[in-house]
């Protein structure tokens, strides 16, 4: 089994064995309905103005499509997560591209048999940037736990097993996460038996590897559509679902990219779903990814990703939206 970069070895096990007891203890278990309500209240994107082009059919190392992105906001790279070629579905390989906010490609590393990649997170780490990523694949590809991984330019890592990286909600059984860089706060979407909840923690949390209660536990609200993606600014959660569609230029529809946002305090929908229309004349349009950033000049920013071009040459475009209600 490789030890994962950057995670001690003495801490395996470290939320299954421990933090699940008081967890069931404070009636956080996977049955409850929220762990508490008490983070502030926020601004929040308004779904219904117009996006903005970060940049369109940029190249990556593989020629799959993108399945999310995140920013290290601190070192400026932008980080895109894209399915490995040649693999299957459920082998959960990746390739997860170093880019600069212009989209040039700068370098690759290869993960094998870590997860379907539909979120994570890139946490500055000094000069360099630590992903917080699913890994140890099930036979569907999905991650079962969460590994802090250092990116380390053209190399290729196996996942560590579950029992090597952490889990932090006892019982849970796949895990994906998400950062907001401006609150500092991580997302944690993972499954149970009665389907897919939602916890927030402060990213403390993740830095310090003592994970303790989340903030926020809410069963997801339904929401229809393939889900292709979220993310978390303040007190919402936004959420990305649809599906391709061509999209080249001469469109038949609107397609069915949507985006809502969920008020985490009461795990309601605060609007949406939304039908977005960024790029909508490039073409193989499909909803792939959302993250948060905050400017230099300090504009908060929800960034939603797609997969284009054509098969067998996919590319990345990448779009924002900026209007805080």
């Amino acid at each position: 089994m490789n030890h994962i970069p950057g995670l001690p070895l003495s801490r395996r096990g470290l939320i299954r064995t421990g933090v699940g007891a008081s967890l069931a203890a404070l009636g956080l278990a996977a049955g409850a309905q929220t762990a508490s309500a008490d983070v502030t209240a926020t601004k929040r994107f308004d779904l219904a103005q117009p996006s903005h082009d970060l940049f369109r059919s940029k190249d990556t190392h593989g020629a799959r499509v993108q399945q999310s992105f995140a920013f290290d906001w601190v070192n400026k790279f932008l980080f895109v997560a894209t399915k490995r070629s040649g693999s299957a579905e459920s082998d959960g390989d990746l390739c997860i591209n170093k880019m600069d906010f212009d989209g040039n490609y700068i370098s690759y590393m290869h993960l094998n048999g870590f997860g379907h990649g539909v979120a994570f997170a890139a946490l500055p780490s000094g000069s360099d940037t630590e992903l917080w990523i699913e890994c140890d694949a099930n036979s569907k590809g999905y991650g079962t736990a969460l590994a802090p991984i250092r990116f380390t330019a053209d190399t290729t890592l196996s996942s560590p097993a579950a029992s090597a990286a952490y889990q932090p909600i006892s019982g849970a059984t796949e895990y994906t996460c998400s950062v907001d860089p401006v609150y500092q706060r991580m997302i944690v979407r993972y499954h149970t038996s009665a389907g897919k909840r939602i916890a927030v923690y402060p990213l403390s949390a993740f830095e310090t590897r003592s994970f303790g209660s989340p903030l926020v536990d809410f069963k997801q609200p339904t929401i229809s559509g393939t889900p292709q993606g979220y993310t978390l600014y303040g007190s919402y959660m936004y959420y990305l679902t649809g599906d391709a569609y061509p999209g080249d230029g001469t469109p038949t529809g609107d397609g069915n990219s949507y985006v809502t946002s969920i008020d985490i305090n009461t795990g309601t929908v605060a609007q949406g779903p939304v039908l977005t229309k960024a790029g909508s004349t490039l073409h193989h349009r499909e909803p792939e990814g959302l993250a948060i950033y905050r400017t230099d000049a300090g504009e908060a920013r929800l960034f939603i990703g797609f997969a284009t071009g054509v098969e067998g040459d996919r590319r990345s475009s990448i779009f924002y939206k900026n209007a805080l209600i």
